[in-house]
């Protein structure tokens, strides 16, 4: 089973959610911290490292002895990443997508390969957790490949669970595909609303059944519950606004650790995903 955990906007408690729920939960459990941009489920989790690994993705590089500055690799480059002026070839590694089309229109062979690196991917255990994160290199745009590689090592015997990252965009499509499950966390509040209707709306797309959690659930209005009954989609925990949850939280120290009580519940809500997935 795998369970994507995601939200419209960041600071929902989308990694609060993540971590306690690995933790929670018994038997072969793996967590993916998926928001390689700013992953932070390791300071709660504590794992020990044992693999690092630099992952790369491939970007284009000219022969220019072979090259007859043809331009047809400029041509069919939608990103601009590489063109051909006079008679000298310009690539631009950052702006690449690692498609290969360029090699190949190429007539000459006379471009090849080399790797770029993304950042850095991490894998190790919490207890009985299997940790994995990826940390993007500082001005890197291109996360999906690394998060791509993060998601390399789910493993179909263990219950997966996804800290993506938050919002909408593409390296959260890529985050969620393949999942067997969504959950959305979202608060109470206008701000959480309007990106929760964005979070459906991209998880529908991709055809996955989902469900949400209301965090901090005692603020705001009702209208975060209106909108799921509305939608026909369930809520299926709510957190409170608790001082001493937040206290802890800015000391890393895990919810299920701070009230013994939420560790059944989150062991509950496992079950309830599981009876949700066809």
């Amino acid at each position: 089973m795998i369970i994507c955990i995601a939200s419209g906007k960041g600071g929902t408690g989308k990694t609060t959610v993540a971590t306690n729920l690995a933790r929670s939960l018994s038997g072969d459990v793996q967590l993916l911290d998926c928001d390689v941009e700013a992953p932070n489920a390791h300071l709660f989790m504590k794992p020990e490292f044992k693999h690092n690994e630099k992952i790369t993705t491939p970007v284009p590089e000219v022969d220019l002895e072979r090259c007859d500055f043809c331009g047809k690799c400029g041509e069919i480059c939608q990103f601009s990443a590489i063109t051909v002026i006079g008679q000298k070839v310009l690539t631009f590694p950052e702006l690449c997508h690692s498609c290969r089309g360029c090699l190949m229109v190429c007539p000459r062979e006379a471009i090849s390969e080399r790797g770029r690196e993304l950042g850095l991917l991490q894998k190790g255990l919490s207890g009985p957790v299997e940790f994995i994160h990826g940390r993007l290199r500082i001005g890197e745009a291109m996360s999906p490949p690394l998060i791509e590689a993060v998601k390399g090592y789910i493993d179909p015997e263990k219950t997966t669970i996804i800290d993506a990252p938050p919002g909408t965009s593409c390296p959260v499509i890529v985050a969620l595909k393949g999942s067997d499950f969504a959950l959305l966390v979202t608060e109470p509040t206008p701000f959480g609303l309007n990106d929760l209707k964005l979070a459906v709306g991209a998880v529908r797309i991709l055809e996955i059944p989902l469900g949400i959690i209301i965090n901090r659930s005692d603020v705001g209005d009702d209208r975060v519950v209106t909108y799921a009954k509305e939608e026909g989609i369930p809520v299926l925990m709510e957190i409170p606004n608790d001082r001493k949850i937040a206290e802890a939280y800015s000391r890393g120290i895990m919810l299920v650790d701070v009230d013994p009580t939420m560790k059944a519940r989150f062991q509950a809500l496992h079950k309830k995903i599981g009876e949700l997935i066809p």
